[in-house]
């Protein structure tokens, strides 16, 4: 049987894209990527290894992004669902069953969504680092582009400092309008 796990990144920040990833990794007992857990457990460093790693190894995978302009069209939760379908159709391989992290997606593929299934499955785990991995890239690559909003320090998420800025400066074309409404001036 063929087991892909999805998960995602960057469902609560203010900035930037919300990422998916759709992972099928091999389950034979000497292929298992050792230290694999949910991404939010590890340190970053053994994220970017363990993320080279997975893309090594996988029999497939697909990362996708949904910027902020189509969060705020659709709505975080649906945009999340977006990105994880895309991402499952987008694979090379198609599997027999696909685990997810906590969200329903609609696909005729077999489905089981698991509470805390970053915690839980192999595969939703590989996806949450993969997933997480790109976007703490991306984020990194926006703070060149918009080194104010200091986003390599916060990734995008509400911080004292991120929003102290946005109040000083305003938006920037990665913010999600939808998050942000609080913290900025209308007539900005």
């Amino acid at each position: 049987m063929i087991i892909a796990g999805i998960d995602e990144a960057g469902r609560g920040p203010l900035a930037g894209p919300v990422v998916c990833a759709c992972v099928i990794m091999p389950m034979e007992e000497h292929l298992i990527i050792d230290g694999i857990n949910d991404s939010k457990k590890l340190s970053e460093k053994k994220r970017e290894a363990l993320f080279s790693q997975i893309k090594e190894l996988a029999l497939a995978y697909s990362i996708i992004e949904v910027d902020a302009k189509t969060i705020d069209e659709i709505n975080i939760l649906n945009a999340t669902k977006l990105g994880m379908k895309n991402a499952l159709e987008s694979l090379s391989v198609k599997p027999d069953i696909v685990l997810i992290d906590a969200v329903k997606i609609d696909t005729q593929i077999a489905q089981e969504n698991i509470i805390k299934g970053d915690a839980l499955s192999y595969n939703i785990a590989a996806a949450s680092i993969l997933a997480k991995v790109h976007r703490d890239r991306l984020m990194k690559e926006y703070d060149v582009k918009y080194p104010e909003y200091q986003f390599a320090k916060h990734k995008g998420y509400g911080t004292k400092v991120h929003i102290e800025m946005l109040k000083k400066i305003g938006k920037c074309p990665i913010h999600r309008d939808t998050f942000i409404k609080n913290f900025v001036d209308k007539s900005v």
